[in-house]
C-alpha cells in the first residue's frame, strides 16, 4: 500500500519541463587499443575511432622518403670527398642506388608513380597519402637548386665555387636529416612535419 500511495502522489514532469531539459552530455569511451567517441547531434550519432597506425601504412610511408633521399645524394659529393667515412656509410646502399639509376628516367617514373599511384589514390589512408605528398614536395624542393645551377652555370673557381660547395653541403645535410626524421617518425607511427614542406603537402590533400 505504501508503494501504491507513493506512486499515486509522486508528481510527473510535464511535457513542457521535458522539452526544456538539456540533452545528455556527449559520451566518450576509451580503450587501450584506441579511442571511441560518440557525439550527440539530434537523432543522428556519429562514432569515430582513432587507433595505432598499421604496420603496412608505416612501411609505405617510410619507403616514400627514399625518393628525395636518393635524388639528393649528388649534393653530398663535397662532403664525401672531405670525409671518406660518410661515403662508407652510404656504401651499403650503392647496389640499390645502381639498380634505381639503371632504370631510364627513374626519378620521373618514381615521382609520378608516387604522386598518381599513392597521393591521388583514395584507397590509401590519409596518413600514407600525406607522407607520400610530403616526400614528393621535398623532392621538388631538392631539385630546384640543380635547375638553377643548370640555368646559371657552374662556377669554375673562386668565391662562386665556394658558395656552391657550401650550398651543396647544406642541402645534403638537410636532405639526410629529413630522411632520417621522416623514416623514424613513420616507423613509430607518428606523423613527421617538415618545415615548409608539411604545409605545402597538406594543402594538396
Amino acid at each position: 500500500m505504501a508503494t501504491v500511495s507513493l506512486l499515486r502522489f509522486t508528481p510527473l514532469p510535464s511535457p513542457r519541463t521535458l522539452a526544456r531539459a538539456p540533452p545528455p552530455p556527449a559520451m566518450k569511451l576509451r580503450h587501450a587499443a584506441g579511442k571511441f567517441s560518440t557525439r550527440g547531434g539530434g537523432a543522428a550519432t556519429a562514432m569515430s575511432y582513432q587507433g595505432p597506425t598499421p604496420a603496412t601504412e608505416r612501411l609505405f610511408s617510410s619507403l616514400a622518403y627514399a625518393l628525395p633521399f636518393f635524388n639528393s645524394l649528388h649534393y653530398g659529393r663535397f662532403l664525401f670527398a672531405r670525409f671518406p667515412p660518410m661515403a662508407l656509410a652510404i656504401e651499403p646502399l650503392l647496389p640499390l642506388l645502381a639498380a634505381y639509376r639503371a632504370v631510364p628516367y627513374a626519378s620521373f617514373v618514381a615521382f609520378f608513380a608516387l604522386y598518381l599511384g599513392v597521393v591521388r589514390n583514395p584507397s590509401f589512408s590519409r596518413y600514407v597519402r600525406f607522407n607520400a605528398m610530403q616526400a614528393v614536395v621535398l623532392d621538388v624542393f631538392l631539385a630546384l637548386p640543380t635547375l638553377f645551377q643548370r640555368i646559371l652555370g657552374t662556377p669554375s673557381g673562386g668565391i662562386g665555387f665556394q658558395i656552391l660547395e657550401w650550398g651543396y653541403n647544406g642541402i645534403f645535410v638537410f636532405a639526410v636529416a629529413s630522411f632520417l626524421y621522416g623514416v623514424a617518425a613513420c616507423v613509430l607511427g607518428k606523423t613527421p612535419y617538415l618545415p615548409i614542406v608539411a604545409s605545402a603537402a597538406d594543402r594538396q590533400l
